[in-house]
């Protein structure tokens, strides 16, 4: 079956602190792997929504690790063994109930040695809806060129492109990922992001994302993106589409990790998206499916499926708000 929805970026193996503290002091730790792109393909694979990823892993055991998992969820997996370089690794210690920081060691990586010659030919063009992160476009000047062929490619043929500006501090400075991610945020149809992303990527726009919401989303719909989407997490969320805002409230629940959160979000309004639903309806899972990440550890394991998503909205079912 043709995967409604492509994705491409790189996947890690991942190392969690197993309790709370440095990872300095800490004895155990969990081993798994996380990664922007195959979290949001996981959580549309839970969805039922036919996914597409295509990266790059070492010839070693966290590829192998990579590879199996996400395959196991039911993701078409195109994934290149690079033997020249590692899988990258994270390591995530557990700072406090609902808090973590993440290390990452991805310089060199086989999957920021990403290229637009990775990309199989007619896979873009048959597919539904590309998805792009601006993490994989600072991961080196192959990957960029890699996301920006393959939306090139898609507004070519006529497929949605959507872009997650998951903006990462450590991967670039504001100056250089205004530039980068603004390029790319331009072939965009759908554009996530919070305020103080969607800031980044707008000429002029405030690093701290104080500049009027309104007056964000009217300057990327100027720059060619039609659809955009703020994430404000416990707050809701809001769509901004050719002039019109849809607002949804969000959901309160106990954090116990928020990590993924804004993935699972951004798979529950594409999921929506691929389906023709109204923006309503797509605000509305998308703030379920990020509220459930909330409420467990994991960048991606417990992605709701649509039995779960209606379980957790018949207990709290917080009504969209216009």
């Amino acid at each position: 079956m043709t995967s409604q929805v492509l994705t491409l970026g790189e996947t890690m193996g991942l190392l969690t602190g197993g309790r709370i503290g440095s990872l300095s002091h800490v004895s155990e730790a969990h081993v798994g792997i996380g990664g922007a792109e195959t979290n949001v393909a996981v959580s549309l694979s839970r969805l039922g929504v036919p996914v597409t990823w295509i990266g790059r892993v070492g010839d070693d055991s966290l590829g192998k690790r990579v590879v199996r998992e996400i395959r196991g969820e039911g993701v078409d997996v195109r994934a290149r063994v690079d033997p020249e370089a590692p899988t990258g690794l994270m390591l995530k210690e557990i700072t406090g109930l609902g808090t973590s920081r993440v290390y990452y060691y991805r310089a060199g990586s086989a999957g920021s040695r990403l290229a637009a010659a990775d990309v199989p030919a007619e896979l873009v063009e048959s597919a539904g809806l590309v998805h792009l992160t601006g993490i994989t476009p600072l991961l080196s000047d192959s990957a960029r060129e890699a996301c920006l062929s393959v939306a090139r490619r898609a507004r070519a043929a006529g497929v949605r492109v959507s872009v997650d500006v998951n903006y990462r501090s450590a991967l670039a400075s504001a100056d250089v990922a205004s530039e980068v991610l603004g390029e790319l945020v331009a072939e965009a149809d759908l554009v996530f992001g919070s305020p103080e992303e969607l800031a980044c990527v707008v000429p002029g726009g405030a690093a701290d994302g104080s500049s009027a919401i309104d007056e964000l989303a009217r300057a990327l719909d100027s720059a060619g993106a039609r659809e955009i989407v703020v994430k404000r997490g416990a707050d809701g969320a809001s769509a901004y589409i050719g002039g019109a805002a849809v607002h949804a409230a969000g959901h309160r629940v106990d954090v116990v990790d928020t990590v993924g959160a804004g993935d699972a979000f951004v798979a529950g309004y594409l999921s929506g998206d691929v389906q023709g639903w109204s923006v309503e309806e797509k605000l509305a899972r998308a703030n379920a499916c990020g509220a459930v990440m909330c409420t467990a550890p994991g960048d991606w394991e417990v992605a709701p499926t649509p039995a779960e998503l209606e379980a957790f909205l018949g207990a709290d079912g917080d009504p969209v708000q216009r």
